[in-house]
């Protein structure tokens, strides 16, 4: 090649490369902004109406210490809890869609959160009156992990592919919840209400516990798929593709799908059943960043953060003293989404 060329090509890429960046920084800032200022609004309303510039005091130390059961105890450990779970979420909805190669994949849709569920409402039903309810969360990632690996196992044929991903998860998704509605039906009046509930999603009475047990996953977990991020995107080119630039396909995809089930089931684990976060956050992020994973994931997480946030904010506040799931309002704007993208991927 003619050495004045490969230099401009060399020259061209490094142009891009430093356009895209500076669009992420700038993005990415903004998110940063607007999360913060959700964060704020989410500490100062409610029941209680909180001034502002009391409630920045309050965290900055500097307070009377008139509010600080209602900012410490009730609002702060919420606020945080649903930030981290929409991160985790959105993070793993981004994943997942990699994963299968298919803008409709998210850990809902494809029966990881319905196997999270599944477990959760075995727990409520049968074993909450004899063992703690602290245990909670450990069933339901632990039946996140069981689906995810029979999926992964029923569609494994010298490999896996992400039609078939696709297709065993979203019958495995149907089974569970079919399960799922009949142990609801067999529980009696207090385990179906509870069940309900947490199917739903909601970060109500959120504790300091939880956003401890919460955070290493997505201190480990989302630094951990940043680092997978660059065969991520190689892999979309396709299996033989990805093969032939030296990316060990089925190892890449394995792993991958084991973080994505990892943010998902924990985050289900301590905030409930809240779907089509996994499947807003990455399509928002795209039009935002384009298609690039080490810039998708973490405005992935913060678009997911922001998500869940809102959603509990109006859940909270909207209907005054009725406290209504996180969750009940996400759906309320993820199903019709889910059905536009049904619409314009009709023909693909």
């Amino acid at each position: 090649m003619n050495p004045d060329l490969r230099y401009e090509n060399r020259s061209r890429s490094e142009a891009v490369t430093s356009m895209l960046l500076k669009k992420f920084v700038t993005v990415f800032a903004v998110l940063i902004i607007l999360t913060a200022l959700l964060f704020l609004t989410g500490l100062s309303v409610g029941s209680t109406m909180l001034n502002p510039l009391e409630v920045v005091k309050h965290l900055l130390g500097a307070g009377n210490g008139e509010h600080t059961f209602v900012i410490d105890t009730l609002r702060l450990p919420r606020m945080l809890l649903a930030m981290l779970a929409g991160a985790a979420l959105g993070a793993a909805g981004l994943i997942m869609q990699g994963v299968v190669r298919n803008p409709l994949g998210s850990p809902d849709v494809v029966g990881v959160t319905g196997g999270a569920s599944f477990a959760a409402v075995f727990f409520i039903t049968f074993l909450s009156g004899s063992v703690s309810i602290k245990w909670l969360p450990f069933a339901a990632i632990a039946g996140a992990a069981v689906v995810s690996a029979l999926i992964y196992a029923l569609a494994w044929k010298k490999g896996v592919t992400p039609v078939r991903l696709v297709l065993v998860g979203i019958g495995l998704a149907a089974c569970m919840g079919a399960l799922t509605t009949m142990m609801i039906v067999m529980g009696d009046n207090y385990s179906t209400s509870s069940a309900y509930l947490w199917m739903t999603g909601s970060v109500y009475g959120a504790k300091w516990s939880d956003v401890f047990s919460l955070l290493p996953w997505i201190v480990a977990l989302i630094p951990l798929s940043v680092l997978f991020a660059k065969a991520s995107g190689v892999l979309e080119l396709g299996d033989e593709a990805a093969s032939g630039l030296g990316v060990r396909v089925q190892l890449h995809r394995l792993v991958m799908l084991a973080i994505s089930v990892g943010l998902a089931g924990s985050a289900v684990a301590f905030a409930g059943g809240i779907g089509f976060v996994g499947l807003i956050a990455p399509h928002m992020a795209r039009k935002l960043v384009g298609r690039s994973f080490v810039y998708l994931i973490p405005v992935s997480a913060l678009i997911g953060s922001m998500i869940v946030v809102i959603a509990d904010i109006v859940a909270r506040t909207a209907f005054l003293p009725m406290d209504i799931p996180a969750g009940v309002f996400v759906s309320g704007i993820g199903a019709p989404f889910f059905i536009y993208l049904l619409y314009r991927n009709r023909h693909q």
